[in-house]
């Protein structure tokens, strides 16, 4: 039952993080759409897992920093400069991983469109 359980938790947290974040529902749009052209594309299973890695990194940092935009909302009732940093620095993780998946992406694809 403890197992049945963390899955429910887990998928709950899942949809609420899809629902309060507009920027995590992109993100796994982008990721859906970049896997359904890899299918078309033939990736082999080495390419996919690179994709999925991928995909998960930047789906993973988004997660992380809606965990630190809540935890800095709910500790800071005020606006604040200390506030601003970090939520900012968290920020700037997630756009770093999808500058990054970016990359991984064009040598992904590049390579199969030409």
């Amino acid at each position: 039952m403890f197992m049945v359980n963390s899955f429910k938790y887990a998928f709950r947290g899942i949809k609420d993080a899809i629902r309060s974040e507009r920027n995590l529902s992109v993100h796994l749009l982008f990721g859906l759409i970049a896997a359904i052209f890899a299918y078309f594309l033939n990736f082999t299973k080495s390419e996919f897992a690179i994709l999925t890695l991928t995909i998960s990194f930047v789906i993973i940092l988004e997660l992380i920093n809606t965990i630190v935009e809540k935890l800095v909302d709910m500790h800071s009732t005020k606006v604040s400069e200390e506030a601003r940093v970090i939520k900012d620095i968290s920020a700037a993780i997630v756009l770093l991983g999808a500058i990054t998946s970016v990359i991984i992406g064009l040598f992904l694809f590049v390579s199969k469109l030409l």
